[in-house]
């Protein structure tokens, strides 16, 4: 059995993305695609570079996923389903970048700083 892998990232959500050859099955940790991804702007951006690259029937996409919420674990698994593509062929690059799915987003949230209530909130001040 042939099987590419990628490893996405995002946020604090890290994804293990094995595409297999088949009919186009989504599995995100044992459970179907529509079942650990109610929202459809989600779904919608996890199965971008397979409809990009035309290949959302060539493969089924197994997903162990964990971290984060829901929209960093669905920006990992697409990091991850991208890799996984350009480990297939690498001549999908080019489109792959494009697009910008090519590239680890690399915003996390910002450290709790001393002697403030937060990353940039200060105690409330008070003259008196």
């Amino acid at each position: 059995m042939i099987q590419y892998y990628g490893t996405g990232r995002r946020k604090t959500s890290t994804a293990r993305v094995y595409l297999r050859n088949g009919g186009g099955e989504f599995k995100i940790n044992r459970k179907g695609f529509d079942q650990y991804f109610p929202n459809e702007t989600l779904r919608m951006i996890i199965q971008q570079p397979m409809k990009l690259t035309e290949t959302t029937t060539k493969f089924d996409v197994l997903v162990n996923v964990r971290g984060g919420g829901p929209a960093g674990q669905a920006g990992a698994i697409r990091h991850g389903i991208t890799r996984a593509l350009m480990e297939y062929n690498a001549d999908l690059r080019p489109a792959l970048k494009e697009a910008g799915l090519v590239t680890r987003d690399p915003r996390i949230k910002e450290r709790k700083k001393y002697g403030q209530k937060g990353a940039r909130k200060r105690f409330q001040f008070s003259k008196r």
